[in-house]
């Protein structure tokens, strides 16, 4: 293994091979290279009615018509599967929770809860909240949440004998977005949000600023296309 100082490789920038492992690095570089990635903060019951919640960094969306969402789970060293993989197939239900800056505590407290059998939405002291579709409770202080059906699982093989990754793939059949973030202009004020991303290694990042990209003859039209769907239709008074 070289040294962090000479690992510069001559003729042009570093290249290695996953299989092989010669990056020659103390750390290995690939997930520092897949930044920033979303946090789905998954709630799910098992059978039993006891509550899971855990962060999962490898997620995100995979389509809006109708609109899925993924997160994708390693299995623990002894080829268990995670409590949040067995609850949303045995139960068919979960809820993805918006990670955020001023949950990022909670966020990590509960990502270092292994033990099965607690809730560590309690053990987090956060706050249960109803659902409208599913089981699941949701986080109350997170603004945004997305009620979800089990659609599937598929499994990915590991080269570490004995595990694998599981990628959890849910219809969200239901959204929940706290009113204090919509602006007047009808858009998500994601500043106002502040979702809480993945780097590499122990890091994270927020979103603390955004700009607008408007190719030349973008009309707004085309813009509420972009967004994921139409625009809404006016909803019945509850």
């Amino acid at each position: 293994m070289r040294n962090t100082a000479d690992w510069r490789q001559p003729g042009g920038p570093m290249f290695y091979e996953p299989d092989k492992n010669d990056h020659g690095l103390p750390h290995a570089p690939f997930k520092s290279c897949i930044v920033p990635r979303p946090i789905a903060w998954v709630s799910t019951l098992s059978k039993a009615g006891i509550v899971n919640l855990a962060p999962f960094s490898q997620c995100n969306i995979l389509g809006w018509d109708p609109p899925y969402i993924m997160f994708s789970a390693n299995t623990h060293h002894d080829g268990r599967r995670k409590d949040s993989v067995i609850n949303a197939e045995e139960t068919g239900e979960f809820v993805f929770n918006m990670a955020t800056w001023a949950l990022r505590e909670a966020v990590v407290l509960t990502s270092h809860i292994m033990e099965p059998g607690i809730d560590e939405m309690a053990a987090a002291g956060l706050t249960p909240e109803p659902s409208r579709l599913v089981k699941p409770p949701r986080v109350k202080e997170t603004p945004i949440s997305f009620e979800c059906r089990h659609h599937q699982t598929l499994v990915l093989p590991c080269d570490t004998p004995g595990t694998a990754t599981s990628m959890v793939v849910g219809r969200v059949i239901g959204v929940h977005i706290a009113d204090e973030v919509i602006s007047p202009t009808g858009k998500i004020d994601i500043l106002k949000v502040r979702p809480l991303a993945r780097m590499g290694y122990l890091d994270y990042t927020s979103v603390t600023d955004i700009f607008e990209l408007r190719p030349e003859g973008t009309s707004d039209r085309t813009v509420i296309g972009m967004s994921g769907g139409k625009a809404g239709v006016k909803r019945a008074a509850e």
